[in-house]
């Protein structure tokens, strides 16, 4: 009885991540309230579980290739468990305003993308902003100029000198606040002000569309929801009774960036059955190689991993939307 209870006692400084679900998207996604989704087959998410380590998860672990264990700073960062589960919904949130942005642009139908600013998802501890901004606040400007994407505010803090001093312009529960502080160096060799962010936005289209994944979080099923909305606005069948399951998120320019965990993806989705898989083929570049020599490729990764499974399962490198769309017609 002691050692049972031992084993199962959670530790709380660690965390065990496996192969989660993979989930049909067409009931998430629906056009002027409904669901239009008539055809065979369907686009399917992927997730990963992340739950607290015990002692006997942790020995099950190292028996497992599909599974790893993260310290809590590891995984959150210097986030609480509640920060970091509203920074994955924002995450999601944003992932699901791009992939109707972009399904919109490419079916050529009526839309409107606001941009709202930018989220706080995390303020670094050597920020000069540590005492003012916290998680959830909306950061609208920079020294009073406004911006267009989270990449633009990006690039004007990174051409700022260490040490400048910059104002701050903000939301906080609604209420705007200003504050001022400095440009710091930042871990990756960058300047900024030691801030995690992802962009606000608000999309209003005709017909509208909304998204509803429930409880799951993060920016990972933005190219799923993208396919999903393409094909319920247009019409158009894509899938052709197939089961086509993916990962990757969606950028304001339409290309497929990198995910956490896609062998663990590859693993729910090859159990569930699906046919195809699309990954991110991101581009390693040197200083992300410098920082970590065994990185590789998310197609890389998805391969691998499909390897090990010795799945049938195909593994479809796409660098943006179109890349998937072009698969799948000509693919049919």
């Amino acid at each position: 009885m002691i050692i049972a209870i031992v084993l199962l006692f959670p530790l709380s400084d660690y965390y065990i991540e496996v192969p989660g679900t993979t989930e049909n998207v067409a009931p998430m996604v629906k056009v002027d309230g409904k669901n239009n989704d008539k055809e065979k087959g369907g686009f399917y998410l992927t997730t990963v579980q992340i739950g607290k380590a015990n002692l006997a998860g942790m020995i099950r672990s190292k028996l497992s290739p599909f599974a790893d264990i993260y310290t809590a700073k590891e995984l959150m960062g210097t986030s609480s468990n509640e920060d970091y589960n509203r920074m994955s919904m924002f995450y999601m949130e944003n992932a699901q305003n791009m992939a109707i942005y972009q399904a919109f642009k490419l079916a050529n139908k009526p839309f409107d993308l606001q941009y709202k600013g930018v989220y706080v998802l995390e303020v670094t501890d050597d920020s000069t902003f540590k005492n003012e901004l916290h998680v959830a606040d909306t950061l609208t400007k920079v020294n009073g100029k406004d911006f267009k994407s989270s990449k633009e505010l990006i690039d004007y803090v990174g051409g700022q000198k260490v040490g400048d001093e910059v104002k701050i312009t903000f939301l906080d529960s609604g209420q705007e606040k200003e504050a001022t502080g400095k440009i710091i160096k930042l871990k990756n060799g960058k300047n900024g002000i030691g801030i995690s962010l992802v962009d606000r936005t608000e999309v209003k289209s005709t017909p509208e569309v909304t998204i509803d994944a429930g409880a799951i979080g993060g920016p990972s099923a933005g190219l799923m929801f993208t396919l999903e909305t393409y094909e319920q606005i247009t019409g158009e069948s894509l899938r052709n009774n197939r089961q086509i399951a993916g990962t990757g998120t969606i950028e304001n320019d339409g290309s497929v960036g990198r995910i956490g965990g896609i062998d663990k993806k590859i693993a729910t989705a090859s159990k569930s059955g699906a046919k195809i898989f699309f990954a991110p083929d991101d581009e390693i570049t040197s200083d992300m190689k410098k920082a970590d020599p065994k990185i590789k490729s998310n197609y890389q990764e998805a391969l691998d991993a499909a390897k090990k499974l010795k799945t049938d399962m195909k593994i479809i490198p796409v660098k943006n939307v179109e890349d998937a769309l072009k698969y799948l017609k000509e693919n049919r």
